[in-house]
């Protein structure tokens, strides 16, 4: 069976700031990602492009639910599989609740197109310095960054931290660190 070439996209959930109330004194926050096309508006019914690679199938990916906080610390590593062209990464907030559908907590998106474009340009020019700065990137249209992030290299991978701040409520922000490694073809 063989394998397609692509790379493996890591990201580690890191945590959330100052998050909306969405239960009666607090929430219950959990992190959905899902991989999207560049093109696309964000809309959360839409699912295409993710590949769990445990299950080699469409899914989403998410953290824990971290009960009663504002500012919940996941430290969570999810794993996704990105096939060409690279897209953009979606991120979804939501409070669980027990007897009733999720509350929405704000969303948020990046293009992975620099990360992609920095691991690629790694490879040809063949940097292994550690932490190396490879590019930066500057909130716009392309991203919910909140500030400046830069994309280095560090332990092997090329990796990007990034502090993405929540649309569609009044305050929240999620801090990721996004890892990208190549996949190589390979034959079974």
């Amino acid at each position: 069976m063989e394998e397609q070439a692509g790379l493996v996209l890591k990201v580690v959930v890191v945590q959330g700031k100052r998050l909306v109330i969405r239960d009666f004194k607090s929430s219950d926050p959990y992190v959905v990602l899902k991989l999207g096309n560049q093109n696309q508006q964000y809309a959360h019914e839409v699912l295409i492009n993710l590949i769990c690679p445990h299950l080699g199938q469409y899914c989403t990916v998410k953290t824990k639910v971290i009960n009663s906080c504002l500012n919940p610390v996941w430290n969570e590593e999810l794993t996704l599989k990105l096939t060409e062209p690279a897209g953009v990464l979606n991120l979804e907030v939501y409070d669980k609740d027990r007897f009733k559908a999720d509350d929405k907590m704000g969303h948020a998106h990046i293009s992975l197109q620099p990360l992609v474009s920095a691991a690629r340009l790694r490879q040809i020019l063949g940097v292994s310095t550690e932490g190396e700065t490879l590019r930066k990137v500057i909130p716009d249209s392309d991203n919910c960054l909140a500030v400046e992030s830069c994309i280095n290299y560090k332990d092997g991978e090329v990796v990007q931290d990034v502090w993405l701040r929540l649309s569609g409520v009044e305050s929240g922000e999620i801090e990721l660190k996004i890892k990208c490694k190549n996949l190589h073809v390979a034959s079974h």
